[in-house]
């Protein structure tokens, strides 16, 4: 069984959403994202990976610290 996942994750917006299929610019807002270089902050979740496999090719991600017991 695969350990949860705790933390978040910073998005950054890197592709443009124009000419790119529905479901990828309505999965960008999903994100709160839609326009270039906007960067969001996001809890690590199982819904949160899969929206970022699917768009990939338009965002950067990197996890951040969230391990803390604060």
């Amino acid at each position: 069984m695969e350990e949860a996942r705790t933390g978040r994750l910073r998005v950054t917006q890197t592709g443009s959403p124009i000419g790119r299929p529905a479901d990828q610019r309505q999965t960008l807002v999903g994100l709160g994202l839609g326009r270039m270089s906007r960067t969001r902050i996001l809890e690590d979740t199982p819904a949160v990976r899969g929206m970022l496999t699917k768009v990939h090719h338009l965002v950067d991600w990197e996890e951040i610290g969230g391990d803390s017991d604060s």
